[in-house]
């Protein structure tokens, strides 16, 4: 059993009450005693500062206000403490309506002992439940509420009003925008302030699955409905049911699965693969989409029925490249992410960092972002991010040799009739491509070195390679660690 719980004996009878907390003491807990409702709720409410009561044990009959009324009121201002009751007159009607009222357990005077250090252990397995689901909820708020979506862009604002507006009902969301730029985060997010957020949240991303399977994955399938199909499967959409499903990337569905979801969205009911049986789900549906679907509805690739009956209400999220005021607040929120999960103290960018990250175009948006704070704090040894810490995609260092090949380069192995070849000479025979790849590799391991403070481990787990490998590379092109610190 878990030691040195606090618990509250809550007896108007003194006698009652210090045997009940020296038995607790005895078994390693920390044993409080109140007289009346009153008192009790008056240590419950000074224990939420410092160290608050895991369990009360109170008696149902005392003068004034009662166990019943006691019970109520610590369990509206005190949910994290959950309750056991006692009385010397037990009835069923009592502990009926002590249990609906939250208490954990229902014992009879006398107590015994082995019975009440029983209640005990369930009292306080209930309170670390109690205690966890308190935690993870505070968690998700800290994830998945608006404060986890950072911004101040004017199109981020409209955002949050359509999230507010849009959350308390059933309609149907499609979010367009570029991959990376944080559809999921708001999928969440609408799913999270909505009266579903206790039931599930179910993410597909339609892209990633095979187009033959991705029926069963969405609607399941029943034992034997095709090969290997050895046991029925639940669907996302039955898995969901009560909550919300969020299908991303539904610009990939094939025609045959949109001509499917467009009767699930009409009429909330489907059959699952190789079934005759209808199902009904309630169901609540984010969608969005990489693509813009109107040009997708004039090429007929996608229904056009379908995309007037999903386009209720539309969220566009712009690139990260259009609203460039927001990328230091959202630096600085990773930041404080990354070095908190790092246990480190790292205060901010250093003003030449801030100014690359402003200049850059974040091809992979708010994605992107958040892995570039968190390779530099990974790889900083200072309490600010500079702009070695950097990737050099970032910073423009980065060797584009592919880039600077002549156009008739990468057509059938060499160059072009009358292009010039490597180097710009007309006739020139092209580089090696392992002499043409030593230099930029060269750079791009020094950089690493230098980033980690010449750590070897680190450069190698930044480059993602092991240090063996690492150290056959440096001595391959030449790189002296004495020789390089020295030469900056």
């Amino acid at each position: 059993m878990s030691g040195g719980a606090r618990i509250l004996v809550v007896d108007d009878d003194p006698i009652v009450a210090e045997s009940l907390a020296e038995f607790a003491r005895a078994e390693g807990h920390e044993p409080a005693t109140a007289r009346s409702g009153d008192e009790a709720l008056a240590a419950l409410a000074a224990a939420e500062g410092t160290r608050p009561f895991a369990v009360m044990l109170a008696d149902m009959s005392m003068p004034g206000m009662d166990g019943m009324e006691l019970l109520r009121r610590a369990a509206e201002a005190h949910p994290a403490t959950v309750s056991l009751v006692l009385t010397g007159y037990g009835t069923i009607e009592s502990a009926v309506a002590a249990v609906r009222l939250g208490a954990v357990d229902y014992l009879t005077k006398p107590v015994v002992d082995h019975e009440l250090r029983l209640a005990l252990e369930r009292a306080l397995r209930q309170q670390a439940l109690v205690s966890e689901n308190r935690a993870l909820k505070r968690a998700l708020d800290t994830r998945y509420g608006l404060d986890s979506i950072v911004g101040s862009d004017a199109r981020m604002l409209r955002i949050y009003d359509l999230i507010e507006a849009v959350a308390p009902t059933r309609t149907t969301v499609l979010m367009t925008g570029e991959s990376g730029t944080g559809k999921s985060l708001i999928a969440h997010a609408i799913h999270h302030r909505s009266g579903r957020r206790d039931k599930p949240f179910v993410e597909l991303a339609c892209g990633s699955i095979p187009e033959t399977l991705l029926e069963s994955e969405l609607f399941g399938h029943v034992k034997g409905a095709f090969t290997g199909a050895h046991t029925d499967k639940v669907g996302k959409f039955l898995a969901a049911n009560g909550g919300t499903i969020f299908l991303d990337e539904i610009n990939s569905a094939s025609p045959g699965m949109q001509l499917k979801l467009l009767r699930v969205l009409q009429e909330r009911r489907f059959e699952p693969v190789g079934s005759n049986q209808t199902v009904e789900v309630d169901v609540r549906v984010i969608l969005a989409s990489n693509q813009p679907l109107e040009h997708l509805v004039a090429s007929g690739a996608f229904r056009q029925d379908l995309y007037y009956r999903i386009n209720v209400v539309k969220i566009e999220l712009p690139p990260l490249r259009e609203r460039v005021s927001d990328i230091p607040a959202l630096a600085g929120h990773f930041l404080k992410v990354h070095s908190a999960a790092l246990g480190r103290t790292i205060t901010g960018f250093e003003p030449d960092a801030m100014d690359a990250l402003r200049r850059y175009a974040f091809p992979g948006n708010v994605r992107e972002l958040g892995n570039i704070v968190e390779r530099a704090a990974v790889l900083t040894r200072r309490a600010t991010i500079r702009l070695e810490d950097l990737p050099p995609t970032v910073t423009g260092q980065e060797p584009q040799v592919i880039g600077r090949l002549a156009p008739g380069m990468l057509d059938r192995g060499g160059p072009a009739a009358g292009d010039p070849g490597a180097g710009g000479v007309a006739g020139a025979a092209p580089l090696a491509l392992e002499d043409a790849m030593r230099a930029p590799e060269r750079q791009i391991i020094l950089q690493a070195l230098r980033s980690s403070g010449w750590n070897r481990l680190r450069a190698a787990e930044a480059l993602k390679i092991n240090r063996t490998t690492l150290y056959k590379k440096m001595k391959a092109l030449g790189i002296d660690p004495a020789t390089e610190a020295r030469a900056g």
